[in-house]
């Protein structure tokens, strides 16, 4: 299979990850008035010392609610984020926030995901702000994140009750699934006019592993590859599964109007069988998030009906 370029990799990577691992960009009416995003809210100091943090990604920003951190600036989402944050500044979408608004919070740490690094390192650097890039590219580092942040912030109790509750989930998992034959799994992962194929090393790939499954995409070492139809036909998935990310609905009528008119889907066992699932972005997010728990037991169920 034909491996994506990196100018490719990155061009994707870039617009799947704010949506999936960080929220879209709001479409709906801010409910700030143009005052107020010109200049910092008041009521985003934070009471926590000396330290104004920003969250740019919603995964990072419920991690914060979950570790009780406070926060002066959030990512712009049309998910609903913590009440807790209320009164934060809106700075953006995830890959490129508002620079004007995020400086007026006189920030001391930015936090982002190593997806974004490289296209956000060069941004922040020049303006001297420390930026923090957190890799949630798996349940586990996910979880390594979790634990250093309540280290850093005086918060190990609230850090490790979040990484406990994970690690009695996995463990529940990994009982549940030991005796069950393993499925082959094809993860495709769509992006407005286009799609990919996640590998077992793309965040869902690791849920797939750990759900059970076996990804029929092996021995690469990318998140992400091309698709070739014909490749992939042959690789003869058990279950398909579909993540719709970027505008969600259009991608799924995308999906749908493919697997219609390219008459080769029509050969894959998956198909044939009906075990062709469409996964909740709210669940399945490109990178490591709170909802995994949830999300691992509907990928059993989907796995092992």
């Amino acid at each position: 299979m034909k491996k994506l370029t990196i100018v490719w990799i990155v061009f994707c990577l870039l617009l799947i990850t704010g949506c999936g691992a960080s929220g879209e960009q709001s479409n709906k009416p801010s409910n700030r008035t143009n005052e107020d995003q010109q200049t910092a809210p008041s009521g985003a100091e934070a009471p926590t010392g000396d330290k104004r943090i920003v969250a740019t990604t919603v995964a990072i920003t419920e991690i914060m609610d979950a570790l009780e951190i406070d926060l002066v600036g959030i990512p712009s989402s049309y998910k609903e984020l913590p009440n807790r944050y209320e009164n934060a500044l809106e700075v953006g979408n995830p890959m490129g926030p508002d620079m004007e608004l995020l400086l007026s919070l006189k920030p001391t740490e930015i936090l982002s995901v190593t997806t974004l690094e490289y296209d956000l390192k060069e941004l922040f650097a020049e303006r001297g702000i420390e930026t923090t890039y957190l890799n949630f590219t798996s349940v586990a580092s996910m979880l390594k994140e979790i634990s250093k942040l309540g280290v850093k912030h005086d918060r190990t109790k609230q850090a490790d009750a979040i990484v406990q509750s994970f690690e009695e989930k996995l463990v529940q998992i990994q009982q549940q699934v030991a005796d069950k034959p393993s499925p082959k799994v094809l993860i495709l992962l769509g992006i407005p006019g286009s799609y990919l194929v996640g590998t077992e090393h793309s965040y869902i790939g690791d849920l797939v592993k750990r759900a059970g499954g076996t990804n029929v995409i092996s021995g690469e070492t990318i998140e992400f590859l091309a698709s070739n139809t014909e490749y992939l036909q042959q690789s003869n998935p058990d279950i398909i599964l579909r993540a719709a990310h970027g505008m969600p609905d259009e991608v799924v009528k995308m999906f749908d109007e493919e697997f219609r008119a390219n008459d080769i889907w029509k050969h894959f066992s998956a198909v044939q069988q009906g075990r062709v699932y469409d996964l909740e972005e709210t669940l399945f997010g490109t990178t490591g998030n709170l909802a995994a728990i949830d999300a691992l037991d509907e990928l059993v169920e989907m796995l092992y009906p």
